[in-house]
């Protein structure tokens, strides 16, 4: 997508281009082999375990792997072995349809139960604020800016996140895209509340946004 020919339709009209954009990539990843994705996951995590070694003592919040999306939770697990007290890794629970996302830790031995839409999240537990952020991808582009599912939360999550951090005089937590080459696009003509990723990893290698 072109974001100066995106910038020149209607509000509706960009919506569509969106949900169209993310269908096409959507397919495209579902298209990929169960061993293609193995593959391009084990790179993957070889990539953030070793340009991101800061996260084996953090907060770190990471998504359930729905729809081929790369499987992280091998490099979670590693990390929470590696016995850092440090070290939390989290799943996302939703708590309402427009309200910002909230975290609960999660191990290899966590309850979890299928939430709204299907996706396991812990039964329990209190709730934690990440001080890192894994986030799958859609689509991405050059500037950074994801392409999710299109519900927002994890536009609202990241607003509210950095927000929060504002006002206690801290950085924002660090959000890294995670995703497949695939999922580059010259742009997502990002929206207003868009936010831009620290960083994207895939197969291909770390992308820094410019």
């Amino acid at each position: 997508m072109d974001a100066g020919e995106a910038s020149a339709k209607t509000p509706s009209e960009r919506l569509a281009q969106r949900r169209l954009l993310r269908r096409s990539l959507v397919e495209r990843r579902l298209a990929l082999s169960v061993e293609t994705c193995a593959a391009h996951a084990r790179h993957i995590r070889c990539l953030l375990a070793g340009h991101f070694p800061q996260l084996a003592a953090m907060r770190v919040a990471f998504c359930w792997p729905v729809q081929n999306e790369p499987d992280l939770r091998p490099l979670l697990t590693a990390w929470l072995l590696a016995g850092d007290a440090r070290f939390r890794a989290l799943l996302p629970v939703v708590l309402a349809e427009a309200a910002p996302l909230a975290f609960r830790a999660w191990t290899p031995t966590t309850a979890l139960i299928p939430d709204r839409y299907g996706i396991p999240t812990p039964a329990e537990g209190d709730y934690l604020t990440p001080e890192a952020l894994l986030l799958p991808v859609n689509g991405f582009d050059a500037a950074g800016y994801r392409l999710g599912y299109g519900g927002g939360f994890f536009d609202r999550t990241l607003a509210a996140l950095a927000s929060a951090a504002r006002r206690r005089g801290q950085p924002a937590p660090l959000a890294i895209g995670v995703g497949y080459e695939l999922a580059r696009v010259p742009s997502i003509a990002p929206e207003a509340h868009d936010l831009p990723l620290a960083a994207v990893v895939t197969e291909a290698g770390v992308f820094t946004p410019r």
